[in-house]
């Protein structure tokens, strides 16, 4: 059974920190590409942050310079640190994993979390 399961999300305040975790299992969690969405009410869901296997990043224009994702492969858990947090950064965070999982090594399988949530107060 794949499951990424997050913690960390909550209320802080403008200019405020939150860091996401996201512990992953029935992944092959090396082989996967991580990474972090985000779905603010009335809007679509938009990337934040990827993180492939090696260590390669990107992220959204939205939140460079400001947000850092990182993994530890080691804890099949990827993070997010989120600095200087803007009311527009409010929303649901999910996590996803693309790649082979411990049932299949072959193919590329997509799973999500279940979210959670980032309030920002002004």
């Amino acid at each position: 059974q794949v499951q990424l399961v997050e913690s960390g999300g909550g209320l802080a305040q403008a200019g405020g920190s939150l860091t996401l975790s996201c512990a992953a299992s029935g992944i092959i969690f090396s082989g996967n590409v991580m990474a972090w969405y985000r779905q603010a009410p009335g809007k679509q869901r938009e990337r934040v942050a990827s993180i492939a296997g090696s260590g390669g990043t990107n992220y959204a224009d939205s939140v460079k310079g400001r947000f850092t994702i990182s993994r530890d492969n080691a804890k099949n858990t990827v993070y997010l640190r989120m600095n200087s947090l803007k009311p527009e950064d409010t929303g649901i965070y999910y996590c996803n994993s693309v790649g082979p999982t411990a049932y299949d090594s072959v193919r590329s399988y997509s799973y999500w979390g279940q979210g959670t949530q980032v309030t920002v107060s002004s």
